[in-house]
C-alpha cells in the first residue's frame, strides 16, 4: 500500500472514530433525500453547535455534501464514500486480490451473433432506463457498437431459452502499447435480474480475457450501482479511484468509479 493511500485511509478512519459521527453518517446515508442539520440534531439528541461541528468534519473528508437553501443547511451523502470506505477496508485487510465469481447453473454463455442484435439493443435500452448503467441516453446503433467492440469478446447469456444478457469488451486506446487493455460492459435484462446472469457473464468474460492477449480489464461504474461494484470486486477487480464530475448525464455532473483487473 502506498504512503499516500495509507494517509488518506487513516484520515477517513480517524474522522469516524467518534460514535456520534458514525451515527450521523448512517442517518444521512439511510435517508431517501437531503437531511437538514436541525433534523439531525433531533435524531442524534445533541446540541445544534455539536451537530454542526460533526457535519463539518464529515464534509471535510468528503463523506457528506452540504448545500445552503436560505438559512438551512442540507446534508446529503457523497455516493463515492459508499465505494471508497469498503475499498479502504478491503485494501487495509488485503482482501482485494482474492475475489472470484463462479458460473451459475442454467445460465449458458455463447458468442454473440448477427441475429442477437435486436435483443442486445433491447437489453441495452433497459439498462439506459435505470439511469445508473451508462452515460448513453439512447441505444447506440448496431454499426456504432460493432465498430468499437472487440469481435472475439462479445458474449450472450441465455437462460430458460431466452437471451438474458450480454457482455462486450472495448479497447481503451488505439495505441499499440495499450493493445491488451479493454473496458468491459455487462448488461442483464430486467426479467432476468438476480439469477446469476451477470455473475456468469463476468466469469466468462474474465476467463476469455485471461486466455487471450488482454492483460488488463477495466470497468467504469456509477457509484450508485453498488451491486455491480461489489460483483467486480469479487471477480478480482480493484478500485483505482473515483473520477469526480467526469461527465454530464441528463444535465447533471456524475462521478464514476474506475475499477481494474490485472491478469495474474
Amino acid at each position: 500500500m502506498l504512503t499516500d493511500e495509507a494517509a488518506t485511509y487513516a484520515s477517513w478512519f480517524s474522522t469516524l472514530s467518534d460514535p456520534t459521527r458514525v451515527r450521523l453518517l448512517h442517518h444521512v446515508a439511510s435517508a431517501p433525500g437531503a437531511v437538514t442539520v436541525g433534523e439531525l440534531t433531533t435524531l442524534l439528541g445533541v446540541g445544534q453547535s455539536t451537530c454542526s461541528h460533526h457535519v463539518r468534519k464529515l464534509a471535510e473528508v468528503g463523506f457528506v455534501r452540504l448545500e445552503r437553501e436560505g438559512t438551512t443547511t442540507l446534508v446529503t451523502v457523497n455516493p463515492a464514500c459508499c465505494t471508497g470506505l469498503p475499498h479502504a477496508a478491503d485494501a487495509v485487510m488485503g482482501a482485494l486480490s482474492t475475489g472470484s465469481v463462479t458460473p451459475v447453473s442454467g445460465v449458458t454463455i455463447r458468442p454473440m451473433t448477427a441475429s442477437d442484435w435486436p435483443e442486445v439493443r433491447r437489453i441495452y435500452g433497459e439498462g439506459i432506463a435505470t439511469g445508473n448503467a451508462t452515460f448513453e441516453t439512447e441505444v447506440p446503433s448496431r454499426r456504432t457498437l460493432e465498430s468499437k467492440w472487440l469481435p472475439d469478446h462479445r458474449w450472450i447469456a441465455e437462460l430458460d431459452g431466452a437471451i438474458a444478457g450480454w457482455a462486450a469488451a472495448t479497447p481503451v486506446s488505439a495505441r499499440e502499447c495499450y493493445a491488451g487493455v479493454a473496458e468491459t460492459s455487462i448488461y442483464v435484462g430486467d426479467a432476468h435480474q438476480g439469477r446469476g446472469v451477470g455473475k456468469t457473464l463476468l466469469h466468462h468474460q474474465v476467463s476469455a480475457a485471461d486466455a487471450d492477449d488482454l492483460w488488463t480489464l477495466q470497468a467504469v461504474i456509477f457509484p450508485e450501482n453498488r451491486a455491480s461494484i461489489a460483483l467486480h470486486h469479487r471477480a478480482g477487480f480493484r478500485t483505482v479511484g473515483v473520477r469526480e464530475r467526469i461527465a454530464q448525464h441528463h444535465g447533471q455532473w456524475r462521478d464514476t468509479v474506475l475499477l481494474e483487473r490485472r491478469r495474474a
